[in-house]
């Protein structure tokens, strides 16, 4: 086989899009992947997979089937001797061995605004410093300048209850999210799709020309906004307005290359998007996976409302119906995500984490609900970089208190760090003008490869 050097990158990345049929075809793909996957030079990746709302960890990792606080659901086993978690959950299941189950995480948000600025900054929302979300922080110490996609693209978020806890902070609008398939302050496109309906629709507006704009016309308006904004910044030099620049000249130089194919699930077989769910969460991890293999550092994927936008997992009534539903959701579009990942030899290079802004209560309440509750819940870590096949930390018999390893945001957050080979004490100047590190708590060692 040629050196991988003599390659050309992009051609090859394009191939590596065609999805797991053109795997199948054809025997150069995969041992190309492996080759690029053992490559010390190779980047890491991070994908979040983010729950608005706040799932039910005794309803997902952390069963308690001898409880009366257990409910409705059933566990079933795993891949993994020893590990259990819910019947509804049965594709993930064949991928405990990639899992690192943490069911001690403790903490002290109960609001969904305060919990989301929480865990997706690990930091409560207070004081003066502007602090960025994981996923800028990461997406600034992974990103490739030769990558024309940004380094941090959230895909469906709902920002509604905390806008500040999905953006870049002080790192300014160099590390601002791409926002795909969402509207205003993140409700999600009107094409949610179901198993009855079409593929949910994931656009980016801005990488088509305004209705009715020629191509011609648009080369045009480039030009003149160009010469503008040149002219405007010999007049104002300032790092504020060069951060401007640099966001928009990013944009176009993806906008003008073939990178933006990255976004059209459309060259993608029907088969392997419906493996992945129709609904906007499924296509989102198809997206995500696209999206790794063009190199982009860190993507987010939010699972809201399967019905509309808004924080599907507030499971205050009718709770199993709900999580029922949104586990199905769940579980089709993450264990395909892995399953490509794996096949595409990018799974040991990219870090996968699963998470909420707090978990619920244990128990049941008198509308078939669980409400809010941070002292005791679940999260988990996957992929690169993470010793799978376990479970840390152990909650009580009825689920109301942590007995043993007791976790907080920042270990969590330090861990992931660490897995994708970025130091948690890595700093960046703050807006108030002294050096902040990504994470002040130190890793857990024994969730890492």
């Amino acid at each position: 086989m040629a050196n991988l050097n003599s390659i050309d990158r992009r051609r090859w990345l394009q191939s590596a899009g065609m999805g797991i049929l053109g795997v199948s075809m054809s025997g150069w793909l995969p041992a190309l992947a492996e080759q690029l996957a053992a490559d010390p030079r190779r980047r890491r990746h991070c994908i979040l997979l983010w729950m608005s709302g706040g799932p039910s960890q005794t309803d997902t990792f952390d069963m308690k089937p001898d409880h009366e606080n257990g409910g409705e659901f059933k566990e079933i086993s795993t891949s993994v001797p020893g590990i259990r978690f819910s019947e509804h959950l049965p594709q993930l299941a064949q991928h405990a061995d990639q899992l690192a189950i943490i069911r001690s995480l403790s903490t002290k948000e109960g609001d969904h605004g305060r919990g989301t600025h929480l865990m997706r900054t690990g930091q409560p929302p207070m004081g003066t410093v502007r602090y960025p979300a994981i996923g800028a922080a990461l997406a600034k110490e992974l990103a490739n300048p030769e990558i024309k996609l940004p380094p941090y693209v959230s895909v469906a978020p709902f920002r509604g209850i905390n806008n500040e806890a999905f953006g870049p902070g002080f790192l300014g609008p160099k590390y601002a999210p791409l926002v795909v398939g969402a509207t205003g302050m993140g409700a999600q496109a009107a094409n949610q799709g179901n198993q009855n309906e079409d593929f949910a629709e994931l656009k980016v507006d801005a990488l088509q020309p305004p209705e009715g704009v020629t191509a011609a016309q648009m080369s045009q308006r480039l030009e003149l906004w160009k010469t503008l904004e040149n002219r405007f910044l010999e007049q104002h030099p300032n790092a504020t307005i060069r951060a401007h620049q640099s966001v928009y000249d990013n944009s176009l130089q993806m906008i003008e290359s073939d990178a933006s194919d990255a976004f059209d699930l459309s060259q993608e077989a029907d088969v392997v998007r419906e493996a992945y769910g129709k609904g906007m969460f499924g296509q989102g991890c198809l997206l995500a996976r696209r999206l790794v293999e063009r190199g982009v550092p860190f993507v987010e994927v939010s699972l809201n409302n399967v019905s509309g936008g808004g924080l599907g997992w507030d499971t205050h009534a009718n709770n199993f119906e709900t999580v029922k539903n949104l586990s199905a959701e769940l579980d089709a579009g993450w264990a395909t995500l892995m399953t490509e990942l794996k096949d595409r030899g990018l799974l040991e290079s990219t870090t996968i984490i699963w998470m909420g802004e707090f978990g619920r209560t244990p128990k049941i309440n008198g509308a078939a609900g669980r409400d809010h509750f941070p002292q005791a819940w679940s999260c988990v870590l996957a992929g690169g970089g993470i010793a799978g096949g376990q479970v840390y930390g152990k909650t009580s018999a009825d689920g109301t208190h942590v007995e043993e390893d007791k976790t907080e945001v920042g270990e969590v957050l330090a861990t992931l760090c660490a897995a994708l080979g970025v130091p948690p004490e890595t700093q960046n100047m703050s807006n108030v003008g002294r050096p902040i590190s990504l994470v002040e708590e130190y890793p857990i060692d024994r969730l890492l490869a």
